[in-house]
């Protein structure tokens, strides 16, 4: 019998057809069968000694839900024997309905059963349990995790073992991952977490990288990329991480249609042996950010989804920084405007927030001047060591991309044929909070309502820095300091301005957006301690989530 070793995950799911993801333990033919009918089959394709497949599943009926079972070579493998979990099941949504987003970043592995956790309840654990004990209940349409769903530089005390067993820790890069092999034990760690493998099976998820699912500030600059290229470990990381990011999380993100044109997942499947092809591609995509497309498009009915690669499509070079090239622009554009008057809602996903307390734009912007000269060739070093070492690399940090953003925004929130609502979507700072920007004297404001919506962490720490320097960030005198900055860095004041209307919140989280016709409410739920009937503490990985925000962002009473 062929060995089901990871997934299965459920990816994309349209009204009539879905993608199921799974990697098993030899060469095989994977198969989805669906109790109501549909289903497909997929070869395995093979990537360093990994086989892989991606099923299309097609048959499904807008607005039903079917359970449905994974066969490798014919032996059923999923739902796994003596299941304490429902049946996974794929539901094809119907144009019309309630679509509910969640979505969060910056998630650790939970440690194994029994051992204490040092970064509190997991959110997709809980998130997991709540499903499961009531799975006709509402639950999450989609999934959206926004980066960090693997932590390649800070790995667990498990995984330090491991690695020992492989090679020698006193040598670079040390308790960090090494190479593909390597990468593939952080998803078995983070995905075979029974609950979230569970979740993932049933809830269809989109995904985007962040820095640390390559390296901790991963293309933060042009000289640390000089520098880190430097390194004798440092390709064998990258490659791993872009390789293994392709196989776990980008394939997944695409519908079967794009599938069907993507050349390299053609030749990789094509291949004996997939491993050259993908390392090529991967090699060309790291050497050029023009080379490969991170960034996807999704429509769900009334909702579109852009998921922005603000990672690795940066252009690097002092006084042409950018955080997406001129084609990234190009088709970002594209897509926000394609056919006006389509669509109520539009969510940009961009790991990195859009919208950062005063005080930290203002920072990150100064020094973004500093590194780039206006202050001389001593202050540019400086911009640079401060750059490294507070991790000032967002949004704020590449002041003409804030601004396009700004006027993209703009342009396609407004008109009569306008969307409700324009939610930009980020994790990374392990806090969550809502701000909303306005435009100066009012004339380029939009019509739609646009929020940004920030959430993270889904299961890390929140270190008191965090807290303390967040929370000064919104105030008057950290407004104030920032203020002061920016005019030392002779930088213009930026597009909009904008002001906070949520939290800060901190803990493991997840927030979720529920959207219909041109109605949007959001919802902030925290992560807390499972507990019994009594109201009293139990043990168990599922903790409880708890509604700490509810607000309407658009419709009635918004």
């Amino acid at each position: 019998m062929v060995e089901l070793r990871l997934g299965p995950l459920l990816r994309y799911v349209d009204g009539s057809s879905a993608t199921v993801w799974v990697e098993a333990g030899r060469p095989c033919t994977a198969e989805v069968r669906c109790a109501e009918g549909g289903g497909g089959s997929a070869g395995t394709f093979e990537i360093h000694g990994h086989h892989y497949a991606l099923v299309p599943v097609t048959g499904l009926t807008p607005g039903t839900s079917t359970s449905y079972e994974v066969l490798l070579d014919g032996e059923r493998v999923w739902p796994l024997p003596d299941s304490p979990f429902p049946p996974s099941v794929i539901r094809s949504p119907a144009a019309d309905e309630t679509l509910r987003v969640a979505f969060g970043s910056c998630r650790w592995a939970a440690p194994a059963l029994g051992q204490k956790d040092p970064a509190g309840p997991d959110a997709l654990d809980a998130l997991a349990t709540r499903v499961a004990s009531a799975p006709e209940a509402e639950r999450p349409d989609v999934l959206l995790l926004l980066g960090d769903q693997v932590y390649a530089d800070e790995t667990s005390e498990a995984t330090r073992d491991w690695l020992a067993g492989r090679r020698d820790l006193d040598e670079a890069p040390g308790a960090q991952v090494a190479d593909y092999e390597e990468y593939t034990h952080l998803y078995y760690e983070s995905w075979l977490d029974p609950e979230v493998r569970w979740l993932l099976s049933t809830v269809p998820s989109c995904m985007i990288f962040d820095d640390h699912d390559v390296i901790d500030d991963w293309n933060t600059s042009a000289s640390w990329l000089t520098e880190t290229r430097a390194t004798a470990w440092w390709r064998d990381r990258v490659l791993g991480g872009l390789m293994s990011y392709w196989v776990h999380q980008h394939l997944g993100n695409l519908s079967p249609a794009e599938l069907a044109k993507d050349e390299v997942y053609a030749a990789v499947r094509s291949a004996a042996e997939g491993t050259e092809v993908l390392r090529e591609h991967c090699a060309r995509a790291d050497a050029d950010a023009a080379h490969a497309r991170w960034s996807y498009r999704r429509d769900f009915g009334r909702t579109r989804l852009l998921m922005v690669d603000s990672r690795a499509a940066r252009v690097l070079t002092e006084g042409e920084r950018d955080m997406l090239g001129a084609g990234e622009w190009e088709w970002l554009r594209a897509q926000a405007l394609d056919a006006p008057g389509s669509y109520d809602h539009l969510l940009i996903g961009t790991s990195l927030p859009w919208l950062l307390p005063h005080m930290i734009h203002d920072l990150e912007s100064w020094d973004a001047a500093l590194a780039d000269g206006v202050r001389g060739a001593r202050w540019a070093r400086f911009g640079e060591w401060l750059r490294r070492a507070l991790d000032l690399e967002h949004w704020a940090a590449f002041p003409p991309s804030f601004d396009a953003l700004a006027d993209l925004i703009a342009e396609a929130g407004s008109g009569p044929d306008a969307p409700a609502t324009i939610c930009v979507l980020s994790g990374d700072v392990h806090h969550a909070y809502v701000a909303e920007p306005g435009w100066p004297g009012g004339e380029a404001a939009p019509d739609a309502h646009v929020v940004q919506l920030t959430c993270s962490p889904v299961h890390n720490s929140v270190p008191l820095s965090i807290k303390v320097v967040f929370r000064f960030g919104w105030t008057p005198p950290g407004r104030a300091i920032g203020r002061l900055l920016a005019r030392h860095g002779r930088r213009a004041r930026p597009a909009v301005d904008w002001r906070r209307t949520g939290g800060p919140w901190f803990g493991n989280q997840l927030m979720t957006l529920t959207l219909r016709g041109r109605e949007a409410r959001l919802r902030l739920e925290q992560a807390g301690p499972p507990r019994n009937a009594e109201g009293e503490g139990q043990g168990g990985r599922g903790g409880l989530l708890t509604t700490v925000e509810e607000t309407r962002l658009s419709g009635p009473g918004s």
